[in-house]
């Protein structure tokens, strides 16, 4: 399976904004946007080039995929299964992928980053309705349950994410039982209850050309 190895704080100071990619580090003065807030590379910093239609369109398929974590085919294959559902597309495709496993995992709070909740789950630290998950991107339905296997409840990334989470809350559309470590999908997620800034419109105009 292709993994990104690149440096993450590139992907954020090429979009121009924070996707959170490094967990603590992002509410940091460490975080790359503060330290250097332009474009990666040789002529980042006069990069200003006027955006097409189709450049303001990349850029949010391209933001999109990053805050997820995911590649150019698997994000495709996502849309795909987005235009046969019921509904707006761009909508039902943020559903999906804010209801993948790692996605779940990290708005609950269990891990600090994405990429920390793929880890914990290709571990096999993770367990979905009784049973052990290895794939994270596994698409949660309403009604189902995630939970951390006891053998990795007291990792202190595990801890200390849980910690920092006390002061965030958690999504009204997932049901969070800090004492058991698990939660559990209540509902799909409505469009106000996504935090991702992108414009799924302009991701669905991309791929309708």
């Amino acid at each position: 399976m292709a993994v990104y190895h690149d440096a993450r704080c590139r992907l954020c100071r090429r979009e121009g904004i924070k996707l959170f990619l490094k967990g603590d580090r992002c509410f940091s003065d460490k975080c790359a946007i503060e330290r250097r807030g332009y474009a990666p590379g040789e002529h980042g910093k006069r990069r200003r080039m006027k955006e097409t239609d189709y450049g303001l369109q990349l850029r949010e398929k391209q933001k999109a995929r990053r805050v997820y974590g995911v590649l150019e085919r698997q994000f495709r294959a996502y849309f795909a299964k987005a235009t046969k559902q019921k509904g707006a597309t761009g909508l039902a495709l943020l559903q999906m992928l804010e209801c993948r496993a790692d996605n779940v995992l990290y708005r609950l709070g269990y891990a600090p980053s994405r990429s920390a909740a793929r880890q914990l789950i290709r571990h096999r630290h993770v367990s979905v309705n009784g049973k052990t998950m290895s794939i994270p991107s596994c698409v949660l339905r309403p009604g189902d349950e995630i939970a951390l296997r006891e053998k990795c409840r007291n990792l202190p990334i595990v801890q200390s994410a849980m910690e920092k989470q006390k002061g965030r809350g958690t999504p009204d559309w997932l049901e969070m039982r800090v004492e058991e470590f698990r939660g559990r999908v209540l509902q799909l997620p409505s469009r106000e209850s996504i935090p991702v800034p992108v414009n799924e419109q302009l991701i669905v105009e991309l791929y309708s050309k």
